[in-house]
């Protein structure tokens, strides 16, 4: 799927660990499932989460993805089911597995009469003197160096998400683990999180999980994902595989869409052909046909400037695989 960089520190030093299985999984759980009582919040879920990528964990306000994620966390235990963060079992060896995970879960809360500083000085004090020494770097990372000495109580909420993230890369974490991390964040707010996270997949060889309902800001962060819904995950793969059209849709882009409606009308190989926003449309029986296609039209003396693959939006796939769950249970 996708290669993880070399993983550094933040002094610029490879970073390797005795205990740890580089070719594992960031996460993986097998049949994971959590029950209160007769209601089951998560039900047999299996996940594999690759190394280097920003992995969305998507589903609805209370389809189970924070009860999945304080699993992993060993914040509660599991019914049934087993999952190893960075190759280790938890909770067999949640202590060593959370030494190298930053994680938010819910909002993050801070001392709001503390600046951003003070509050990451108390949370530094914990985890020895090399860790307040990153104090200047993590807050230039989440580019929060300039109101580092305001008070957190003068932070708007994507600042304290920021801030949030300042504080789990004080460990100088491998994978970060964020609950919801645009939930209130108005659009500038988004982008800015948004383009934090794919710098620190990008650039720092972390991978980043994120718990989400927002569907757009996950196709826009994230190269990985799954859909979780009624505890279950319904779907998980590449954003590429999870927004692709099963159906053979391909749209064309051309000098004359009505001319290439009228040589193609006739064609065996094509159904549903139409004309959308300017754009041709049409299914086809087999992908494979989507040369002869071109060239038909090519050879009539269409000026073809784009043919491929409708993709949907992830927001219609996951309203599809949702209702068509609906419908089947």
């Amino acid at each position: 799927m996708c290669r993880a960089p070399t993983r550094l520190s933040l002094d610029g030093m490879p970073i390797t660990h005795a205990d740890q299985d580089h070719r594992a999984p960031a996460l993986e759980t097998r049949g994971l499932t959590k029950r209160f009582g007769e209601r089951t919040a998560v039900d047999a879920v299996s996940l594999v989460v690759p190394r280097g990528v920003a992995y969305g964990f998507l589903g609805h306000n209370g389809a189970g993805k924070t009860t999945l994620i304080r699993m992993l966390l060993g914040l509660t235990r599991a019914s049934a089911g087993s999952a190893s963060v960075l190759g280790l079992p938890v909770p067999e060896r949640r202590a060593q597995a959370l030494a190298r995970v930053g994680a938010i879960v819910e909002e993050p809360s801070f001392y709001p009469h503390l600046t951003g500083y003070d509050n990451l000085k108390i949370a530094a004090a914990v985890r020895g003197p090399q860790t307040r020494a990153r104090i200047d770097g993590v807050l230039e990372r989440v580019g929060l160096e300039k109101r580092a000495r305001d008070r957190v109580g003068t932070y708007s909420l994507g600042m304290r998400q920021r801030l949030g993230v300042a504080r789990c890369l004080l460990s100088d974490p491998e994978l970060l683990i964020l609950d919801e991390p645009m939930n209130g964040l108005d659009p500038g707010g988004m982008l800015d999180v948004r383009r934090m996270i794919r710098a620190l997949v990008e650039d720092e060889g972390r991978t980043v999980f994120v718990s989400s309902h927002l569907l757009d800001e996950v196709e826009k962060t994230c190269d990985v994902a799954a859909i979780i819904d009624g505890g279950r995950v319904i779907a998980q793969g590449s954003i590429d595989e999870l927004v692709a059209d099963e159906a053979g849709e391909f749209v064309i882009e051309c000098d004359d869409a009505e001319r290439a409606l009228a040589v193609l009308a006739d064609d065996p190989a094509v159904r549903a052909l139409r004309v959308e926003h300017g754009a041709l449309r049409m299914n086809l029986l087999a992908r494979e046909q989507a040369g002869e296609v071109n060239a038909r039209l090519v050879n009539a003396g269409v000026v073809v400037t784009r043919l491929e693959p409708a993709r949907r939006s992830l927001e219609d796939r996951f309203l599809e695989m949702t209702t068509r769950l609906e419908v089947a249970a």
